[in-house]
């Protein structure tokens, strides 16, 4: 059964994730990728992998993978945060994480510890 991995960005983070799906092409391609609206657009037109969508954001998109990952249907959470730019939805985001905490998901906030995830999940496909 293929792992179900959240790809999240900020805005400022975006093209960040993009050199990321594009480096781990390969990889991802072994999971069901979900993402919120524009990150899941901007990975589907660059890279042709198959990403089921959520709103935006602001928009409550983060509180959809959050109940996803509440009923046990994600994996892991790669979200490239933007710790230097304040966000109007930061109590969605903080309980994003927390419900990563609650339900054991690891979630990853910066390239490096996404590459780590990743690997330690898609390791046995290659």
């Amino acid at each position: 059964m293929k792992k179900t991995v959240a790809l999240i960005a900020h805005d400022r983070k975006k093209e960040e994730m993009l050199t990321f799906v594009l480096k781990n092409k390969e990889s991802l391609s072994y999971c069901h990728i979900i993402a919120t609206a524009t990150t899941g657009k901007i990975i589907k037109e660059h890279t042709g992998l198959d990403v089921t969508t959520y709103l935006s954001g602001p928009l409550g998109g983060d509180q959809q993978i959050g109940a996803q990952i509440a009923c046990e249907k994600v994996d892991a959470v790669i979200f490239l945060r933007d710790p230097l730019t304040a966000q109007p939805h930061e109590p969605d985001i903080t309980a994003l994480l927390r419900i990563c905490d609650v339900h054991n998901i690891p979630v990853a906030t910066n390239a490096a510890t996404a590459n780590l995830v990743l690997h330690c999940f898609t390791s046995d496909k290659k």
